[in-house]
């Protein structure tokens, strides 16, 4: 087990090296997933039986639960498990740090991607990151030659590493990564009208 474990691992390496602008593996001291996934009926299925506007569709995701939830208006419609950065813990406060960012934010753009299936771009480094970049320079927190990053989206994995996932390895430089079943019910459930909020 240990060693098919390690060639996965292994294989996951040379994808991600290979063809991402923004994954790095790295893993945390959280226990795997073990609890069975409760079923759940797909994005895709209940905003088209409901006619739902992705306009009225809100991405909360929770980097300390790991999870990535879609509410429509007050009303919880799915939670899918995710990871995020190697740095899963700190907001991002500058380029490099593998941290994911907190806050509010929009999407800049969403596209298909060849490494891990869709990307959903969020509008990182937006105006409230810009300020508080600015005053973590200004109070020495961050050096002053810092920049401050970007190209951070939620994506999925590359292919036969969905396991990433339930074992909660961190293995992006920022970005939120979820399974490819999930990413593609996602992706094809919203558009560029969808809000997304980023917690610690």
């Amino acid at each position: 087990m240990i060693k098919r474990t390690m060639i996965q691992y292994l294989k996951f390496a040379v994808i991600a090296l290979a063809f991402s602008s923004c994954a790095q593996t790295g893993d945390n001291d959280l226990d795997p997933i073990v609890e069975a996934e409760v079923p759940q009926t797909p994005l895709l299925e209940q905003v088209r039986a409901n006619n739902y506007s992705a306009k009225n569709l809100e991405i909360l995701i929770d980097k300390s639960d790991y999870t990535l939830q879609v509410y429509h208006k007050d009303s919880l419609l799915i939670t899918y498990p995710c990871v995020f950065g190697f740095d899963a813990v700190s907001d991002k406060m500058k380029e490099g740090d593998g941290a994911t960012p907190e806050g509010e934010f929009g999407i800049r753009s969403m596209y298909p991607h060849k490494s891990w299936e869709y990307f959903i771009w969020i509008d990182y480094p937006n105006a409230e990151s810009w300020s508080r970049f600015r005053k973590r320079k200004a109070d020495g927190t961050i050096e002053s030659s810092a920049t401050i990053g970007g190209e951070v989206g939620i994506h999925g994995v590359p292919e036969g590493t969905d396991d990433m996932i339930a074992n909660r390895t961190n293995w992006t430089l920022g970005c939120i990564s979820l399974t490819n079943k999930h990413i593609t019910d996602l992706y094809k459930s919203i558009n560029s009208s969808t809000k997304i909020k980023i917690i610690p």
